[in-house]
């Protein structure tokens, strides 16, 4: 697709450039979809961190997550996923507050959603953000998402409370989920 040229830096960000202006000057839903579909596709790609970043796509997905429309949602989250594997985007996404916009898409009904989310947050563990992450209620929800009939949702929630949880921390919590509901938090649709 990109050619060996030196222009290649130059042509991957002209055209990422063009799909962000796509973006914001389209009028339909479905051509924002599709951009951002594509959008967190190349956030999978580390040759196209910096560019993304200065495009400020972190921004922009970020903004999707609390959109009604649960596509730009989906694709928002998907690409925020990718995109916190790079630090530099990660600490755009703390800085943001986006701990708290990703903890909210824990409640979408879209499994994919949730999966980027509970990823997401993996990512984006540090020790000053280890807190919030890893907050009771967190875990109340990780432990629900244990029971889901989903494997990939199952082993996800799995892998988060043993990566980023102490076990004393699982216990508290495993303590409280038997004494009341995981905060509200229905399972998602396969």
């Amino acid at each position: 697709m990109w050619g060996k040229s030196s222009s290649e830096g130059s042509d991957r960000f002209e055209y990422l450039q063009t799909l962000v202006t796509e973006f914001q000057d389209t009028d339909s839903e479905e051509a924002k979809e599709q951009v951002l579909a594509n959008l967190a596709n190349f956030a999978y790609d580390p040759k196209n961190m910096e560019f993304l970043r200065d495009l400020q796509v972190t921004d922009l997905f970020l903004d999707m997550l609390t959109e009604e429309n649960e596509n730009f949602v989906e694709f928002g989250m998907g690409g925020l996923c990718n995109l916190t594997m790079d630090p530099e985007c990660r600490d755009i996404t703390l800085q943001s507050d986006g701990v708290s916009l990703v903890i909210n898409c824990l409640s979408s009904q879209k499994e994919e959603t949730v999966l980027s989310a509970i990823t997401t947050l993996m990512n984006l563990l540090t020790p000053t953000s280890r807190s919030q992450i890893t907050d009771p209620a967190i875990l109340q929800c990780m432990l629900r998402f244990t029971l889901s009939e989903s494997p990939r949702l199952r082993n996800l929630a799995t892998v988060f409370l043993q990566d980023c949880c102490s076990g004393e921390q699982v216990a508290q919590a495993q303590q409280v989920e038997g004494q009341q509901a995981a905060v509200g938090i229905p399972l998602p649709s396969n």
